[in-house]
C-alpha cells in the first residue's frame, strides 16, 4: 500500500529542470509540469521535451524566441499572463504559435509596448501593428518559397504545352481525316 501511494504522488525532478523553476514528473506517461511563474525571466530557459503544463506568468518575458516551444509535443496547458510583452515582429512566432495551441491563452495576452499597441491584444495584432517583418523569416522559409515558386511555374508551362500540343494535334487529325476524303473521291474506280 505505500508503494502504490508513493507511485501517485508527483516527484520533484532535478536532472532536465531549468535552474530557476521547479519540475515535478507527472508519471512517465503523463510528462512534467513545469513552474517558471514569478521567477523573473527575461528569456525562456531550456525547456524539457516531455513538459505538459508549463507555468511562465508573472515574470519579465517581452517575447519568445522563433521555435522554442516547437520541441514541446506533449505540451497540453500553458501560463503566460501577466509578462510585458513587446509587440514587435520578435512576438509574431508566439502569435503564430498560440493561434494553433490555444486560442483562449492568445486572447487573454496583452501588449506592453510599444506605446501605440498597449493594452491591445496580442491576438488582434495585424501586419500593420507589426511593420515589415520579412527579415525575421529563417532562411529555410525563403528557400521553400522559391522552390515553390519554380515548381508552380514549371506546372503552369507544362499545362500550357500540353494544351497547346492536344490543340496542334487536333488540328493536324481534322486535316488529314479531311485530306483522306479529298483523296478517295480523286482515286479513279476500277471496276
Amino acid at each position: 500500500a505505500v508503494l502504490g501511494c508513493a507511485l501517485l504522488l508527483p516527484t520533484v525532478l532535478g536532472e532536465d529542470c531549468p535552474s530557476p523553476c521547479s519540475c515535478w514528473s507527472l508519471g512517465e506517461a503523463w510528462g512534467t509540469r513545469v513552474d517558471c511563474s514569478s521567477r523573473g525571466l527575461g528569456t525562456l530557459p531550456a525547456l524539457p521535451r516531455p513538459t505538459r503544463s508549463l507555468r511562465l506568468h508573472n515574470n519579465s518575458l517581452a517575447s519568445i524566441p522563433a521555435g522554442a516551444l516547437d520541441s514541446l509535443g506533449h505540451l497540453q496547458e500553458l501560463q503566460l499572463g501577466d509578462n510585458p510583452w513587446h509587440c514587435d515582429c520578435h512576438i509574431l512566432y508566439l502569435k503564430l504559435w498560440l493561434e494553433d495551441f490555444s486560442a483562449p491563452a492568445l486572447a487573454r495576452l496583452r501588449c506592453a509596448s510599444p506605446a501605440h499597441l498597449r493594452m491591445k491584444p496580442l491576438g488582434q495584432l495585424t501586419g500593420n501593428d507589426l511593420g515589415v517583418c520579412t527579415r525575421l523569416l529563417p532562411t529555410k522559409c525563403l528557400q521553400f518559397f522559391w522552390r515553390d515558386l519554380i515548381l508552380i511555374a514549371a506546372v503552369t508551362i507544362t499545362f500550357i504545352l500540353v494544351a497547346w500540343a492536344l490543340k496542334f494535334a487536333k488540328k493536324l487529325v481534322c486535316q488529314l481525316t479531311l485530306g483522306g476524303r479529298r483523296l478517295r473521291r480523286n482515286i479513279p474506280k476500277t471496276h
